[in-house]
């Protein structure tokens, strides 16, 4: 599809997109998308000043009108599912399948934050003095900054945005430098949204766009009460600091090196087709992605070669393409991180089938690479390091304590997955003693990506937790309050002190 007419069908005048000081490349190919403007200290100080007043407002609107302000939103995504998947496509090289797919995730958190705005639930919590009645409520927090990736320019915003909005707050976000047309339309599709609403004040949504300035002015001000941060440990990291300095809280989704178990029980099939997309879907840039396969040693060459096969034949090309399963990395950097990667895996005594760039002659400005499998006898440092890359470290076990040590044995906690007919191995997995991670699934992948549960991991990943389940928590705070209808004053703990004796 023509890049201008994706741009034009999402509301861009393309006349102001074409000079900036941030240019925009497509990894497909590496043309220019389109050029954006970076904002000064300055502009993110106003920015922030318009989100305390935009918030002050928001905050009195009854949380089912601000879900329908929401379910607007989901609805402008659904007239522009296809144009939107298209451009996300464009601008992270995910095939179009997984860009619509994103699109769709979007859909199914707006559909989950409208139901949300009428379930804000506190407690009625049972007083020990009579005539008490002790409980909580919740209440908007304050503006929320969102720090956000390349590889889910959209999503990962929208788990934070769309409960944030229905919770009564305000947003500024901070998207990835090499997505910012991404979000732009999300912006733009919003503003339609806000003009169909009769209750919602200027500046809700706003966009920063810059480098590290930015971040550290978001995370610096008091102003802003949550920061939601998605992306590597280091990263993670200094937000947590510089949050943690002011004594405000973050919402961290960080790095995953996420693994497999494969027992002798399992259903190869289902665990080949489950594989594939994990290791080789997104080129291997999802936080989710398959970066671990430990399997029962009797298993081990079987699987060794049906993956060659898989790895063999996988299409890649063009993600805007019919067929394609895999495209390109998102830069040479990437590229270059991965080369790094499997020159280390060879030193440490890893079999390296597959890598390398491809498609030069046609994209030479791009990185397309062929998927790797690397077998290893061990798991060894460089195995127990996320590289954002399609590699897959494959690895031996003889007993089933030894399969969930290997699982365990990184700094990563996100995502993980066994693959098993036995129940008491399925049941170990999910048990205290067996994964240590945020998700942990049986006979599907380590994918997380239903928004009806909580999405996060532990150690290194962050903690923090985004989408689902109670998450709606953490861009809210919370009140107890005790309402004393009586004409005594009790004190709690049988507590006497009474001045009227006095």
């Amino acid at each position: 599809m023509d890049k201008n007419k994706v741009l034009q069908g999402l509301g861009f005048n393309l006349s102001n997109w074409q000079s900036g000081g941030l240019s925009v490349i497509s990894p497909i190919d590496g043309s220019e998308l389109g050029r954006v403007n970076k904002h000064s200290p300055a502009d993110v100080e106003a920015m922030i000043d318009k989100a305390v007043q935009s918030f002050k407002k928001w905050r009195v609107v009854p949380p089912p009108q601000r879900g329908e302000l929401v379910r607007l939103f989901g609805e402008e995504l659904r007239a522009h599912k296809d144009l939107l998947g298209t451009l996300i496509t464009m601008e992270t090289g995910k095939i179009l399948e997984e860009g619509r797919g994103e699109v769709q995730e979007m859909i199914d958190i707006c559909d989950f934050a409208v139901g949300l705005s009428r379930q804000l639930y506190g407690l009625t919590i049972a007083s020990e003095r009579p005539q008490h009645r002790l409980m909580e409520t919740w209440h908007p927090i304050g503006p929320i900054g969102v720090i956000s990736p390349f590889n889910f320019p959209l999503a990962v915003w929208c788990w934070n945005f769309a409960l944030a909005i229905g919770c009564g707050d305000s947003v500024l976000w901070k998207p990835s430098e090499k997505t910012p047309l991404s979000a732009f339309a999300a912006l733009k599709l919003f503003e339609r949204a806000v003009a169909r609403f009769s209750h919602a004040p200027s500046d809700l949504l706003q966009i920063i766009i810059g480098g590290r300035d930015p971040v550290l002015m978001l995370t610096a001000s008091p102003q802003i009460p949550v920061i939601s941060a998605t992306g590597s440990t280091g990263m993670g990291k200094a937000v947590a600091q510089a949050v943690g300095q002011r004594l405000g809280r973050t919402i961290l989704e960080l790095s995953g090196n996420n693994g497999m178990i494969l027992t002798p029980s399992a259903d190869l099939e289902l665990a080949t087709q489950a594989i594939a997309f994990a290791a080789l879907g997104t080129t291997g840039q999802r936080c989710t992605s398959l970066r671990r396969l430990i399997v029962h040693s009797s298993l081990y060459e079987t699987m060794i070669e049906r993956l060659q096969k898989v790895y063999e034949r996988i299409a890649i090309g063009n993600p805007l393409e019919q067929g394609t399963l895999m495209g390109p990395l998102i830069d040479k950097a990437s590229f270059e991180t991965m080369e790094r990667a499997l020159t280390n895996a060879k030193a440490q005594g890893g079999k390296v089938f597959g890598g390398g760039r491809i498609l030069q002659d046609a994209y030479p400005d791009a990185y397309y690479v062929r998927p790797a499998l690397v077998q290893i006898p061990i798991q060894t440092a460089i195995v127990r390091e996320e590289t954002f890359a399609p590699i897959l470290y494959v690895m031996p076990y003889e007993n089933f304590e030894q399969a969930i040590e290997l699982q365990n044995d990184v700094s990563q906690g996100l995502s993980s997955c066994i693959f098993t007919n036995r129940m008491n191995e399925a049941e170990m997995f999910l048990s205290p003693s067996g994964s240590d991670c945020g998700i942990a699934n049986v006979n599907i992948g380590p994918s997380g990506a239903e928004i009806g549960g909580a999405f996060g991991g532990e150690k290194e990943t962050g903690g923090g937790r985004e989408s689902g389940s109670d998450a709606w928590k953490n861009y809210m705070r919370r009140a107890t309050n005790t309402i004393n209808y009586s004409s005594d004053m009790p004190l709690a703990q049988g507590i006497h002190f009474d001045v009227r004796q006095i």
